[in-house]
């Protein structure tokens, strides 16, 4: 599961391998679990604190082409 380098202080990024539709990111930290829709950067499901995913969603914002091209990358369909 490639954790995406992010400035983040209260949680990470990760995009795993051959995941599931739609696409989407996790936002991984203490208290902080959660799946979040690349198209509309919503919450899909998860527990979170309110600094971590305001954080990590200001972070997508600002850089979905980086989230876009790690989501392709491990999630190549034959």
């Amino acid at each position: 599961m490639p954790r995406v380098d992010t400035p983040l202080t209260k949680a990470s990024i990760y995009v795993y391998y051959g995941d599931h539709a739609p696409p989407h990111f996790h936002v991984v930290g203490p208290d902080t679990d959660v799946l979040i829709d690349l198209r509309t950067l919503q919450v899909m499901r998860g527990t979170y604190t309110r600094q971590a995913l305001a954080e990590a969603v200001a972070w997508a914002a600002d850089n979905l082409a980086i989230l876009w091209a790690e989501w392709r990358r491990c999630n190549e369909r034959d």
